[in-house]
C-alpha cells in the first residue's frame, strides 16, 4: 500500500470507528472525516465543499420537502380511515398497514411515511384490543422494503444512481430501482404477515392516555405537599392506596436521591417520589394521594377544561431537539409551553428525577400544554402523536393539491421529461408556493445534519477511488470472487453491505461501498450494474437493530421492543432478502 491509500484507509477506518462509537453526531464525524482528508492532502481544498453542491444533496433535501407536505396534508391518513373499519382480522389490518406505508416509502421518505400511519396503527390496535407492537416493527421493515422500489425511495438509491452515472455514464432512472424492488417488496410483505407471530407476545407498547392502553412503566415525578396526610406515613402506606398499580422507584429528599426505597421508609412533606406505572393509573393516584407533580409538571388537565390544556403521548423522533437533553436543560414550559407529565423507554426503570431524565430518540414521552397550540410544539419538538390524530398536525384541505403535484413530478421523471434532481427540486417549491407547506415547515422538514454528512463523505469516499484504494480492495474481493460462481460474488457484497450498514448511516455506507463494488466487478470481468444494486439493497435493509435507521428507532419505545427482538423477525427477513435479491437482480441486471 502507498502511503496516500494508508491515509485514505486511516481516515475512512477513523470515521466507521466515530460513527460505531456513537457519541459524536454523524454529521460532525462526517465532517470532521472531510477536514482530514483535506489536513491529508487526499482532497484538494478547493474541491473540499464540491459535495454541498452535487445532485444527491438537492434530491435528499427536495424529497424531504415533499414527504413533509404529503404528510401534513392528511389525505392519505383520511383515505386509510375508511378502509380500517372493514380490516377484520389482526392479520388483514397487519397487512393493510404494512402495505400502505411500504407504497408511501417508495415515493416519500420512509421515517415520513411510517410517522403518518403511527396513529392510526395504535388506532386500530386499541378497537382490536391487541398490543400495538403486532403492527409497529413489520411496518418499520415494511417502510425499508418499500424505499427499495424507486430512486428516490431511499438515500442509498440516490447515491447508487449517480455512482452509476460517472462509472457508466448514464444514471440509474426513477423506476430501475422498480422491478427488484417490487419483488423484494412483495416477498417481504408475504413474510411479514405470517413472520410477525416471532415478535414476542408479553410485549406491549402504548395506545392513549385516556385509554390506559399503555406500557406499565412510564415514570413521573410527585411530591409530598405540605400538612398532606401521607407526610409520616411509610411508602408501603402511600402504594396499598395503589393497589399494585404504582410503584415508587425512588425518593428524593434535601437534593439526594434514596433508589428502590424499603416499603417501611417513612415520607416527608417536601419529598420528591419517583412513580412508576400507567397512564391513568399514576393520573388516579396521584389525585387519590394527595401528591402534586413536581417542578415544570402540572396536574393533567382535561381537553374540555376552560384553561385549555390538554395531555397527549407523543414518541420523541430521531432528529428531535429532545434527543440528549433533558426538561431541566431545556425549560420546556418556558420555552415551549409545554409540561413533561411522564416518561416511557423500553427496557428501563427511571430512578432519577423527571426533570434530570436524559431523552433519547424512540422514548414515549406524555407531554401537556394548550391544545390549540400543541400541534405545532409537537413539530417545534420533533415529537409525534401517538393518539389518533384529533389535534389538526395538517390540513386535508390542500391535500389534493399536494398529490396531484406528487404525480405530475414521478410522472416528468418517468417519463424523462426532467431530471430528478430538478423535478423534485421544482416539485418542493411548488408545494411551499401553492400553500401546501408553509415555508418555515419546509425548512423543518430538511434533515441537515443528513444533507451535511452526504456532503462532506462525497469528497472522502471520492478519495478511495482517487489514491487506488478501491482497486486494491476490490483485488483483494477479487481473490475470494473468483472462487464463487457469478451469484456468489453478487451476493457477497450484498451480504458486505448488510453487515456493515447497522453500524454506518446506509447512506455513508453506500458512498464507501459502492466504488468498491463497482472496481470488483470489473476485476472479476461483469459489467458494475448487478453489485451497485446489490449494495443499494443491502444498505437499506437493516432489519437486525433498532439503531442502525431511523425507522427501527421510532417504533421501539411505542412497541415496547427490546434489542434483540429485531434481530427475531430481522434475521429471517434479511435471509429472506438476500436469498431472493441476488436471483431478481441477476435476472434484471445480465453480469455481462
Amino acid at each position: 500500500m502507498t502511503l496516500d491509500q494508508i491515509l485514505a484507509v486511516s481516515v475512512i477506518g477513523g470515521m466507521m470507528v466515530l460513527f460505531v462509537w456513537g457519541r459524536m453526531r454523524y454529521d460532525v464525524v462526517a465532517g470532521g472525516a472531510l477536514l482530514a482528508a483535506v489536513t491529508a492532502g487526499l482532497v484538494p481544498a478547493k474541491q473540499a465543499f464540491s459535495g454541498f453542491s452535487d445532485d444527491i444533496v438537492i434530491i435528499v433535501a427536495s424529497a424531504l420537502v415533499v414527504s413533509a407536505a404529503v404528510a401534513r396534508s392528511g389525505a392519505i391518513e383520511a383515505a386509510l380511515r375508511h378502509v380500517a373499519p372493514h380490516l377484520r382480522s389482526t392479520r388483514a389490518q397487519l397487512v393493510g398497514l404494512v402495505v400502505t406505508v411500504t407504497v408511501l416509502s417508495a415515493f416519500i421518505k420512509n421515517i415520513g411515511a411510517l410517522a403518518m400511519m403511527l396513529p392510526i396503527a395504535f388506532q386500530i390496535a386499541r378497537r382490536g384490543h391487541v398490543s400495538p407492537a403486532v403492527f409497529l416493527m413489520p411496518m418499520a421493515f415494511g417502510a425499508l422494503l418499500g424505499g427499495l422500489v424507486t430512486q428516490v425511495g431511499t438515500s442509498p438509491n440516490i447515491i447508487v444512481a449517480r455512482l452509476r452515472g460517472e462509472i457508466t455514464g448514464t444514471p440509474f432512472t426513477m423506476f430501475d430501482f422498480t422491478p427488484v424492488g417490487v419483488g423484494l417488496a412483495v416477498l417481504g410483505v408475504a413474510f411479514l404477515s405470517v413472520g410477525y407471530r416471532l415478535i414476542p407476545r408479553e410485549r406491549r407498547g402504548t395506545v392513549a392516555l385516556d385509554e390506559a392502553v399503555a406500557v406499565a412503566d412510564y415514570a413521573t415525578e410527585a411530591q409530598v405537599p405540605e400538612g398532606s396526610a401521607i407526610a409520616g406515613r411509610t411508602v408501603a402506606d402511600l402504594t396499598a392506596r395503589a393497589d399494585g398499580d404504582v410503584a415508587v422507584t425512588a425518593i428524593v429528599r434535601d437534593r439526594t436521591r434514596r433508589a428502590s426505597p424499603l416499603p417501611d421508609a417513612v415520607l416527608r412533606a417536601h419529598d420528591s417520589v419517583i412513580l412508576r406505572g400507567e397512564p391513568a393509573a399514576l393520573q388516579r393516584f396521584v389525585g387519590e394521594a394527595g401528591l402534586t407533580l413536581e417542578g415544570e409538571n402540572r396536574p393533567t388537565a382535561r381537553e374540555d377544561n376552560p384553561d385549555g390544556a390538554h395531555a397527549v403521548e407523543a414518541v420523541i423522533g430521531p432528529t428531535s431537539l429532545l434527543i440528549g437533553r433533558s426538561a431541566g436543560q431545556l425549560v420546556l414550559h418556558q420555552r415551549f409551553g409545554v409540561n413533561l407529565l411522564a416518561v416511557s423507554r423500553a427496557g428501563k426503570r427511571f430512578t432519577e428525577r423527571l426533570r434530570d431524565i436524559t431523552l433519547r430518540a424512540g422514548d414515549v414521552v406524555v407531554l401537556q400544554g394548550d391544545v390549540a397550540a400543541m400541534p405545532q410544539h409537537l413539530r417545534d419538538l420533533g415529537a409525534l402523536p401517538l393518539a389518533q390524530r384529533s389535534l389538526p398536525l395538517g390540513s386535508a384541505r390542500r391535500g389534493w393539491i399536494t398529490l396531484t403535484i406528487l404525480v405530475l413530478t414521478v410522472a416528468a421523471v418517468a417519463f424523462g421529461l426532467a431530471e430528478v434532481a430538478l423535478a423534485f427540486f421544482a416539485a418542493a417549491l411548488m408545494m411551499v408556493m401553492t400553500g401546501a407547506l408553509p415555508a418555515r415547515d419546509a425548512y423543518e422538514a430538511v434533515e441537515w445534519p443528513i444533507l451535511v454528512m452526504l456532503a462532506a463523505l462525497i469528497p472522502v469516499s471520492d478519495a478511495l477511488r482517487t489514491t487506488g484504494t478501491t482497486e486494491l480492495f476490490a483485488g483483494w474481493l477479487s481473490q475470494v470472487g473468483a472462487l464463487l460462481p457469478a451469484w456468489g460474488a453478487v451476493g457477497l457484497i450484498m451480504l458486505a453491505a448488510m453487515a456493515v450498514t447497522p453500524f454506518l448511516n446506509n447512506a455513508a455506507t453506500v458512498l464507501v461501498m459502492a466504488p468498491i463494488a463497482a472496481s470488483f466487478a470489473r476485476s472479476l470481468g461483469y459489467g458494475p450494474d448487478a453489485f451497485l444494486m446489490a449494495v443499494a439493497i443491502g444498505a437499506a435493509c437493516d432489519f437486525l437493530t433498532p439503531i442502525g435507521h431511523q425507522c427501527n428507532t421510532l417504533v421501539m419505545g411505542p412497541g415496547g421492543y427490546r434489542f434483540g427482538d429485531y434481530a427475531r423477525l430481522g434475521a429471517p427477513l434479511s435471509l429472506l432478502v438476500l436469498v431472493a435479491g441476488v436471483p431478481l437482480i441477476l435476472l434484471v441486471w445480465p453480469l455481462r
